[in-house]
């Protein structure tokens, strides 16, 4: 047997110093981070930007192989086997950079052509809905292995409309194809809760993709035609208490309905694409009355017909044990950014193994 020895050496890559920063999670570096969101109105600016300082030294380095290999962002081991006086070159998967992303994501959400303005509401329907098939008893579903890639899931009632989404996240995949489908997708609910106004949410990568055969059974996700004990099975399924569900119940403060998808029609608030306490004032603050039309039970609010609510939502302020968290929330939205920003972690956790050491 060959005995061999190896170098370690490095393309054009530079590894990001230690100074830099993702905006997009709690677990900040030491470094100088400038968070402002400049419109509330419209989120056409980067709301979140992180100002790194970049260090020179030897990481920056490029060693050049032979006749001159040129690896964009490629590591490689160089192996040497005297004897055959052979020399091979074995790529190694670089890290993503997830800063980078998060900016790609964010680059591409507004779009007028697209609903309210705005791609976040639907990518954070699909992290949510990616995440909410978790089941804690059989340990199956979640946010690991972005399975609604495949059918049946993909066809299941409760994602219907969601491809556009993954679609649309199909180019962020393509110029980084080192990120897994997984992360991809809880990144982008990340991005759109954060650009659009809402709190900073702690993320944590490392999920890896599955196959078909991993995809979760269909009716794991809310029904939005049923009431509280429904609402309860599902959400104790994953391991929220109430004070969770009526924490992420907040998300409808963005985005709205549509016949085509869920059958139901129309925004749950005045700013769809803005993240605010704005759902649990609508609720409360407004009579709602069921609409006289031929698509599903659904309610309007009797003063304009412009808002509605789904017979889910009205079950959290119909509920004894949910609508004084309703009430919290619709006084003190710092409270609501708070326990949605926690509950939104533990949702985007569902199913991915940890050793507890991650940042």
């Amino acid at each position: 047997m060959s005995s061999f020895r190896f170098i370690r050496c490095f393309a054009t890559r530079t590894r990001a110093p230690k100074t830099s920063a993702f905006v997009f999670g709690s677990m900040t570096p030491l470094s100088t981070v400038s968070v402002s969101f400049r419109n509330r109105i419209f989120p056409s600016a980067r709301s979140y930007t992180a100002q790194t300082t970049e260090k020179k030294g030897r990481g920056g380095a490029l060693l050049w192989i032979g006749a001159g290999l040129i690896a964009a962002g490629a590591g490689y081991y160089f192996f040497v086997y005297p004897e055959a006086g052979v020399k091979t070159l074995v790529p190694v998967k670089k890290e993503p950079d997830y800063q980078k992303i998060y900016d790609q994501i964010a680059d591409i959400l507004e779009d007028n052509d697209w609903d309210d303005g705005s791609w976040g509401p639907v990518l954070l329907r699909l992290a949510w809905h990616a995440a909410g098939t978790y089941d804690k008893n059989t340990k199956t579903g979640g946010s690991n292995g972005a399975t609604m890639r495949f059918t049946p899931e993909s066809d299941h009632g409760a994602n219907a409309g969601l491809k556009a989404a993954r679609d649309k996240l199909e180019i962020i995949k393509k110029n980084n194809p080192e990120i897994s489908y997984s992360d991809l997708w809880s990144l982008a609910g990340v991005v759109a809760v954060q650009e659009m106004g809402g709190p900073k949410i702690p993320w944590i990568p490392g999920r890896k993709d599955a196959e078909a055969v991993a995809c979760s059974p269909d009716g794991r996700l809310p029904d939005a035609s049923k009431g509280s004990s429904h609402l309860r099975d599902i959400f104790y399924r994953m391991g929220f208490d109430d004070r969770e569900i009526v924490a992420l119940a907040g998300a409808h403060a963005l985005g709205r309905c549509h016949t085509d998808r869920s059958g139901f029609e129309g925004p749950w608030t005045s700013s769809p694409i803005m993240f605010t306490n704005g759902y649990y004032q609508e609720l409360l603050g407004k009579k709602w009355v069921e609409k006289k039309w031929k698509g599903p039970k659904q309610f309007i609010d009797k003063e304009t017909g412009e808002l509605m609510m789904l017979p889910a939502d009205l079950a959290f302020i119909q509920d004894k044990a949910f609508k004084p968290y309703v009430e919290q929330y619709a006084k003190n939205e710092e409270l609501f950014f708070k326990d949605f920003a926690a509950a939104f972690h533990k949702l985007e956790e569902l199913g991915v193994p940890r050793t507890g050491d991650e940042k």
